[in-house]
């Protein structure tokens, strides 16, 4: 086991407080006492054998906190997270064994797909560890850093955390990401070395790589794969012995932490809680502190990972809690639910969500406008974090200006209206939310404050109004093998990129640390960078807030129109015309004379051509965001 307050660079931080644990999505009820462990592969005794006992309600008083663990897996895409979780299902007889279980708590068919978890989901586990019956709540929370908010709210809800990493490709740039995520939580981390079956793997530098880059001592790692099983138990024999327990008070008011939340069409919002202190149960009223509105509980219950009803939920506990809430807005993440009349100090850390990149989004055809905003109605019921604003354009007709938390998450939205709704839609190039200070009076007056911040780049404000412009900045990790060191520093640094620093993470894989402007990354930087490194880097960044910089609107104009479609915030972009002296090499003047005048004669000509109609498509094939990119 690894704490802060262990060796090396975390010397003297203090171990987290509670960090209750995870949100479940169903649980079984609890286990029959048994004194056999089940070994991997057979149908584990504590298994609720009958479809009555399943839906009797479970008392959770039976689970007393210093028997409790609430944890989180986390990963970089592909390295075996939910593989790991479906083992950990089996083995606790949440799940049945078969060869059917792929991705149990990754419900949505984008997440199956991409190998990503997009909603965070619970399961509580019942396991028995040397005679005594453990709650071990497991949080899958989404590793992908356009999700930092959610993850962070879920990890305040764990203890410790399982940092997966595989033993043929090693750390990648999310799972540096992820790690401090669970460090600056104060989380204790527990390294699993997964996929030791490959051909290829490599566990022992692999385990050297965490040493060195995290400080974790290698023989701490945990070997397994979870594919095969091949040690897997061990991994919850870890969890018991290397996470504490949550530090919660039971005797003490409710306080409940929100930290994720679903829609349902006849139930309403569901809402995934831990509680910190307290017991809630059906018939209670509870308040939010985000809002002040208050709410009948006309069900609680834990996740296994379906949902299953209990009489109460208590302190040191993760489950589920449905209330009337109609809106998923009603039910933040972050926010705090207190029992009506006994108001309690809300939990630190609540923030509404800060949408980092735009776009605009249209139906290729308006007769379908009606049907792709239910779709968006429906889709931002169980995703609060969009932003959505009403929108048109000359070209392209009636849509909206959407606005998410990150590449990925604008991808995601957009993949799941096509599968889930049979949407097609046309989603402009995306943009980065600019901030201007105002150095007019008048525009102060106008907008009520002195620094405003542009979501559309056709509402630039012009230079002579504005002091000075600032622009989002990510602090961007690059792993890569030494080969292509040299071309990605080209690359990072034809994108405004400052190296922020430089490090081997074994002999042949190089760790690059650059400050990007975020504009320069939103729309095909992963692209190349793939590219440039035969598919073997990896990128992850984080916010690092905004920097000042010289921005100026480009226009294009269309028969002496301004397409608004077309506008974009560019850094210092020169006047360009074409060289028609390029292919002189000296020679007379008079050559290069005639050239110029034949250049003017034609720009001449064609202001007097006149109007040039441009069909729907083609404005469809210049902004359509391409599926290959």
């Amino acid at each position: 086991m690894w704490t802060l307050s262990g060796r090396g660079w975390w010397r003297g931080r203090a171990l987290a407080a509670w960090a209750p644990g995870a949100a479940h999505r169903g649980l079984p009820g609890p286990p029959r006492p048994t004194t056999r462990q089940a070994a991997p592969g057979s149908r584990a005794p504590n298994r609720l054998s009958s479809s009555a006992e399943r839906q009797e309600k479970i008392d959770m008083s039976r689970f007393p906190v210093e028997n409790i663990r609430n944890f989180s897996i986390i990963a970089h895409v592909d390295h075996g997270k939910s593989t790991l979780a479906d083992r950990l299902l089996e083995l606790t007889g949440t799940i049945d064994k078969t060869k059917n279980n792929k991705q149990v708590l990754d419900k949505l068919q984008v997440e199956r797909e991409r190998g990503i978890t997009v909603k965070a989901q619970t399961a509580s586990l019942f396991y028995n560890h040397e005679g005594k019956q453990y709650l071990l709540n497991l949080i899958d929370t989404p590793g992908h850093v356009d999700f930092s908010y959610e993850v962070s709210r879920s990890l305040s809800a764990c203890q410790g955390v399982l940092l997966v990493v595989d033993a043929n490709e090693g750390i990648q740039a999310q799972t540096v990401a992820n790690f401090f995520l669970a460090f600056e939580a104060q989380l204790s981390v527990i390294p699993v070395i997964n996929k030791i079956d490959l051909k290829n793997a490599d566990p022992e530098r692999v385990g050297k790589q965490i040493e060195k880059v995290f400080d974790i001592p290698s023989d701490e790692c945990i070997k397994i794969s979870a594919k095969l099983g091949t040690n897997v138990e061990s991994v919850l024999q870890a969890v018991i012995e290397r996470i504490p327990p949550p530090k919660v008070h039971r005797k003490n008011p409710l306080r409940a932490l929100v930290f994720d939340s679903t829609f349902d069409q006849y139930r309403g919002v569901i809402a995934n809680v831990a509680l910190f202190d307290g017991v809630v149960s059906k018939g209670d009223k509870v308040v939010s502190a985000h809002t002040q509105k208050t709410y009948d509980v006309n069900e609680v219950g834990i996740l296994n990972p379906n949902e299953q009803q209990t009489h109460k939920l208590y302190a040191g506990q993760v489950g589920y809690l449905i209330a009337g809430m109609k809106d998923v807005t009603e039910a933040q993440i972050g926010d705090t639910l207190y029992l009506h009349k006994q108001p309690v100090e809300p939990l630190p850390g609540f923030k509404s969500a800060k949408p980092m990149v735009f776009a605009g989004m249209y139906p290729v055809d308006q007769s379908e406008y009606n049907n792709l905003k239910s779709a968006v109605d429906k889709l931002t019921l169980n995703d609060s974090s969009v932003t959505v604003h009403r929108d048109s354009s000359l070209a392209l007709g009636a849509g909206w200006r959407l606005g998410f938390l990150g590449l990925l998450h604008m991808e995601v939205f957009n993949q799941r209206l096509e599968q889930e709704y049979n949407a097609s839609v046309i989603l402009t190039t995306p943009t980065v939310p600019y901030k201007a200070v105002l150095s007019s009076a008048k525009l102060i007056k106008e907008y009520r404050e002195k620094e405003i911040t542009i979501i559309n780049p056709a509402q630039f404000p012009d230079k002579s109004k504005v002091t000075e412009y600032l622009e989002p900045v990510v602090l961007g990790t690059i792993i890569t093998p030494d080969e292509y060191t040299g071309k990605i520093m080209m690359l990072c640094q034809a994108r405004r990129a400052v190296e922020k620093d430089m490090m081997f993470i074994d002999q042949n894989r190089v760790m690059l640390k650059y400050l990007f402007p975020l504009n320069e990354i939103v729309v095909d930087f992963y692209d190349s960078l793939k590219s440039l490194s035969s598919g073997y880097a990896s990128f992850d960044y984080e916010d690092a807030g905004y920097q000042t910089a010289d921005l100026v609107k480009m226009d294009i104009l269309l028969n002496g129109n301004l397409v608004e479609e077309l506008v974009t915030v560019v850094h210092n972009v020169k006047a360009y015309r074409k060289n028609v002296l390029a292919k002189c090499y000296g020679g007379d003047i008079t050559r290069k004379m005639k050239l110029l005048r034949r250049q003017a004669e034609g720009k001449k000509k064609l202001r007097k051509v006149g109007n040039v109609e441009v069909p729907k498509d083609a404005f469809i094939k210049v902004l359509k965001k391409q599926s290959d990119k």
